[in-house]
């Protein structure tokens, strides 16, 4: 029997999702992501879950009544929507899911909210910790290339006075995504901040952190023992380049 993952948003919105070895489990970040983006919506419109994974986000979302219609959905991995299919059906969830690079599945389509859920960590932490056993991150060694292609094209498919939801994770380069995000939005804007302890899967590696901490690529602190990291939710609104 596969795994089954809870996650109560409020109580009126638990979501119940089966997980799959193959597809990116959801974490803390998948959690803060969608109390932070529940926050910031007031009317419900026409979403995407970019890097849906096994989809508890844009379903936790749906079900907070902050979707219009349908969800809409993909990710890279045919697993991935194989399970939110499933899963989307066993939450009473109407959706539009396809399978493809970022924005690859959506060409011609605009969105009022855009949710990018894509994996966002230095490859090199990825090797070594417990969320990526069997899947790829192919996101360079300081975890930036996917979210930094995402950033990049969202205005492209958000309408006039649509929103972009992101997270950044201190195990990656944090400064050089925002400085990024700014080039590319009028308004980049921190709506959440969350800290964590390592896993001791990672924090073993000590020396692996040091050298990506001394090039820039990662952030932490250390504490009583502990290693810090931390994830950030932005949204981003108002693009400073005409895309049409």
């Amino acid at each position: 029997m596969n795994e089954k993952y809870t996650f109560t948003e409020n109580k009126n919105c638990e979501v119940t999702v089966e997980l799959n070895e193959n597809v990116f489990k959801p974490t803390g970040t998948s959690e803060e992501l969608v109390k932070a983006v529940s926050e910031q919506i007031e009317k419900p419109g026409k979403l995407l879950d970019l890097g849906c994974g096994s989809g508890v986000v844009g379903i936790a979302l749906y079900k907070s009544g902050k979707v219009l219609s349908k969800l809409y959905a993909s990710d890279v991995s045919n697993e991935a929507i194989v399970l939110l299919k499933n899963n989307a059906r066993e939450n009473n969830v109407k959706c539009d899911i396809r399978v493809g690079n970022i924005y690859d599945p959506w060409d011609g389509e605009k969105f009022d909210y855009i949710i990018d859920d894509i994996s966002g960590i230095s490859e090199e932490i990825a090797k070594v910790s417990p969320w990526f056993k069997k899947i790829s991150c192919n996101s360079g060694a300081d975890g930036t290339s996917l979210v930094i292609k995402a950033i990049t094209d969202a205005p492209l498919y958000l309408v006039e006075g649509g929103k972009f939801f992101f997270p950044v994770l201190s195990l990656s380069n944090v400064k050089k995504i925002i400085s990024h995000a700014h080039t590319v939005f009028q308004n980049v804007i921190r709506i959440s901040h969350r800290t964590w302890h390592l896993p001791e899967d990672i924090k073993k590696h000590k020396y692996l952190l040091e050298e990506l901490k001394k090039e820039g690529y990662i952030d932490y602190e250390e504490k009583f023992g502990l290693i810090l990291w931390y994830t950030c939710v932005y949204v981003a609104y108002d693009p400073i380049r005409n895309y049409t």
